[in-house]
């Protein structure tokens, strides 16, 4: 509160204070005059005493009576409605002393600074001392709060004044002496709000004791406001007590306040509504908003959570061009929105502290921690899934190889048994001679040589289906089928090759004669045959490399030297793709990381205006919003790396979710920082925090702002308001103390207190916003002192909107004297400020 000094020098009479300038000068010898000092001490006694009778006492002597300092406590009590310290009750002079003392530290405790005057002075009785100390409570607890049109104390009183007796004829108010020596003065004050009381046009200006008596007789009957001065006194003095004639005047104004309530009312009623109306629109606007983010969320997650293969390549080619597209172009926009509706939330929420309404609380299941839940499980379902797409495409790779390994070995194999089983079944050597069977013999041991050679191939191509089982390969059914095939015709040579064996070797055993060396010729050959096949079927095996060393391993075998060209050329391909995505990713990288940092220098610079501090970030958006084309072209040199299946990068540590991940950051970190001195600004201005404190409170967070990350925790807070001169008290106290402000400062329980809520905090006191009794007070006057209020008054009262607004909203009266249509206008202003349940 501003603190207000009044200076009271009653050596040689008073000097005006800073309220009481007088508006020309006067014979400074009459400052002496005891006819003012007469009229002071007779002014100032009624009203003390139209105090005192409220707790059943009165005073007869104003400079005695006050004197023991029990009175004097008692005034301040009834005036103030505060409680002051228990009065000593002795007799003695210290005892005096130290109550007048306790009065006095009441009255300094109020903003007033006390110049000359002193306890011993009160306690001794001077008249001139007690009479400035009583005017100085007056002053402070029956003018100092008067207000017309920010005109305040005695301005604001004379412009009332002046305005109530505008249309006044004879009536002329300049001052608070000359202008009320006729009386019409006072009458018109009582005519304006009080026609009943008085008929002013039958009053004469040249009859000035007549008016006094008429007006002053009618305040003590009807207006409760007793006769401090007599007509006499007025008329017969050249020129009144400025200070007496104000205390009087200032009983009219207060006599009169309820007359001038109802606009007053309506207007608070109205700013409070519109309020009220702006702040649901942003409600409105906040739930629509995060109910179509998280039903996209709950739309997307879903996709992204889908880790059902396709059967080919180009299938989960098309599946990972679909994750870009929702990566470049759909999401986007979904981080910006959730970026926007955060802010709206803060910004929201500020206002409504401003404006000292309850915390919002979205619908259940929209908080702004529900939202940052749901995206982070989008998150984590997008975390995994381009590694997933890609894990899936170097496996279809690799069934697509294996496939074909298979189908060749099976189809060489297949081709190499075909009629093998017929050949085996012949009964050829029945009728053949000695030397034939031995030939059959020869062969059949050529064939069975050539038959354990081919035991290899037929375990690597089951091998082979095996592993493509494993790999969960689309048309495993079908190997599965050939590969049995192979094996149990495998089995089946098997079986008649033994039952052949066994016929020739009977067979030999009766035919003596065999042709020795074309059987030792068939039996050397067969290896080399086997070979030969074997070496074919290498050559025409299928092969995949990633690396050009790989290659060049490669080409140590003659023969694929045009394929592996080919695949060299590949792969330097490759490499060049790399080394461009590389060399643009080195610099957004960095770049991305220096923005982060400029914004966060910009919001530890105490030195410059918040004004000064929102151009900067305004002007470094713009900046970082022309930089997008990069980031766009970094996305087209990845989808290339992508199209040509490259999965390694050696020439940089950044992969395109760390630069998505990065510029996502930097868009929502310059967007919220942005709000943050938005918030401030309108924070700053609403609850009058000049620059500078600005500046004190941002160097004190700064400071102890440990881990530079724009939150204190708890043990640095408590020695940032230590450190501020903020008294925690006793240990035991000061814990208690301490846990009540956290709950101010960190309602959601997070451990740590925001720049915003430790201005809210500092600034708690000052603010100079409306309350819920207020509004009910408004109400009720409107509702000309009925516990409600019907739908005419409030139409005729409020404009049509804000009427209308009410109307729709207010519950129905309850009470036992309700009437048909009454409206509880209690409940209604209660529940603008979370006070009820409605």
């Amino acid at each position: 509160m501003t603190q207000i000094e009044t200076t009271v020098e009653y050596s040689n009479g008073y000097e005006e204070d800073e309220y009481m300038l007088q508006e020309d000068e006067w014979d400074r010898d009459l400052l002496l005059d005891p006819a003012w000092e007469k009229q002071q001490r007779k002014t100032f006694t009624a009203w003390c005493n139209s105090h005192l009778r409220k707790a059943g006492t009165q005073i007869e002597n104003i400079e005695d009576d006050f004197r023991n300092g029990l009175k004097l406590m008692l005034l301040l009590e009834v005036i103030s409605g505060e409680r002051l310290p228990k009065p000593d009750r002795g007799k003695m002079r210290f005892h005096k002393i130290a109550n007048v003392n306790k009065a006095l530290d009441f009255i300094t405790s109020k903003g007033v600074k006390l110049v000359s005057i002193g306890a011993e002075e009160i306690v001794d009785g001077n008249v001139k001392m007690t009479l400035g100390m009583i005017w100085t409570i007056i002053l402070r607890f029956a003018i100092q709060d008067i207000s017309v049109e920010e005109t305040s104390a005695k301005e604001g009183l004379l412009l009332w004044c002046q305005r109530k007796t505008a249309p006044y004829r004879n009536v002329n108010v300049q001052n608070f002496h000359l202008s009320w020596k006729d009386g019409l003065a006072f009458c018109a004050l009582i005519h304006r709000h009080r026609p009943d009381l008085i008929d002013y046009a039958k009053l004469n200006k040249d009859d000035p004791l007549g008016n006094l008596n008429l007006a002053l007789d009618i305040a003590e009957k009807h207006l409760d406001i007793p006769k401090m001065l007599d007509a006499e006194d007025i008329v017969n003095t050249p020129k009144p007590d400025e200070r007496a004639i104000m205390t009087y005047v200032s009983c009219f104004y207060h006599a009169f306040a309820g007359a001038e309530q109802a606009e007053t009312a309506a207007n608070r009623i109205c700013k409070v509504l519109g309020v009220n109306q702006e702040n649901e629109k942003m409600m409105e606007e906040y739930e629509k908003l995060a109910s179509e983010l998280l039903e996209w969320i709950r739309r997307t997650t879903p996709w992204l959570e889908n880790r059902a293969p396709e059967k080919t390549i180009s299938e989960m080619q098309q599946k990972l061009e679909d994750f870009r597209d929702y990566r470049r172009q759909h999401k986007p926009p979904k981080v910006q929105e959730k970026c926007q509706l955060e802010i709206n939330f803060n910004t929201l929420q500020t206002k409504l502290r401003i404006s000292n309404r309850p915390n919002f609380m979205p619908s259940e299941g929209k908080m702004v921690s529900d939202i940052a839940s749901a995206w982070k499980g989008l998150e984590q379902a997008e975390k995994g899934y381009e590694e997933w797409l890609l894990t899936e495409i170097r496996r279809l790779q690799r069934l697509d190889h294996l496939a074909e390994k298979f189908r060749q070995k099976a189809s060489a194999h297949e081709t190499w048994t075909a009629g093998k089983d017929e050949l085996l079944s012949l009964k050829d050597f029945e009728s053949a001679s000695l030397f034939e069977v031995r030939a059959l013999l020869r062969k059949h041991e050529a064939f069975e040589s050539d038959l354990a050679a081919h035991q290899d191939r037929v375990e690597q191509i089951a091998a082979i289906a095996q592993e493509l089982n494993e790999l969960d390969f689309h048309d495993a059914a079908t190997v599965n089928e050939r590969c049995q095939k192979i094996c149990d015709l495998w089995d089946q040579l098997g079986t008649l090759t033994q039952k052949r064996r066994d016929a020739l070797e009977r067979t030999e055993k009766l035919l003596e004669t065999i042709d020795q060396l074309f059987l030792e010729f068939a039996k050397r050959a067969a290896p080399f045959n086997n070979w030969m096949e074997g070496a074919m079927e290498d050559l025409q095996d299928m092969f995949i490399v990633h690396t050009v060393e790989e290659v060049q391993v490669k080409q140590l075998v003659p023969q694929r030297d045009s394929s592996l060209q080919e695949e060299l050329a590949l792969q330097q391909s490759h490499e060049r793709l790399r080394r461009q995505f590389a060399a643009q990713a080195n610099l957004i990288g960095p770049w991305i990381q220096t923005r982060m940092e400029e914004i966060g220098h910009s919001t530890m610079e105490v030195s410059e205006t918040l004004e000064d501090q929102m151009t900067q970030l305004k002007q470094l958006e713009h900046v970082i919003v022309n930089y997008k084309p990069n980031i766009d072209t970094l996305e087209g040199d990845h989808q290339l790396i992508q199209e040509s299946l490259i999965f390694d990068n050696k020439h940089t540590n950044y992969t395109m979710e760390h630069i998505r991940v990065g510029w996502e950051l930097l868009l929502t970190t310059i967007a919220r920082t942005i709000n943050e001195i938005e918030t401030q600004i309108l924070t700053r201005d609403a609850k009058g925090i000049s620059q500078e404190q600005m500046n004190e409170f941002r160097s004190s967070f700064n400071h102890f702002d440990r881990k530079k990350n724009g939150a204190m925790e708890a043990d640095d807070f408590r020695a940032c308001l230590i450190s501020m001169g903020y008294d925690l008290g006793s240990a035991l106290q000061g814990e208690a103390e301490f846990a009540r402000i956290m709950l101010l400062v960190d309602a959601s329980g997070t451990g740590v207190v925001s720049f915003q809520s430790f201005i809210d905090f500092m600034t708690r006191e000052t603010a100079d916003t409306d309350t819920a009794e207020q509004v009910v007070a408004s109400f009720r006057i409107l509702a000309t002192d009925k516990p409600y209020i019907l739908v005419e008054e409030l139409q005729r009262e409020l404009p049509a909107e804000q009427a209308e607004y009410c109307i729709s909203r207010m519950p129905p009266y309850t009470g036992p004297d309700a009437v048909e249509g009454a409206l509880d206008y209690t409940s209604f202003s209660t529940a603008l400020y979370g006070e009820s349940d409605l």
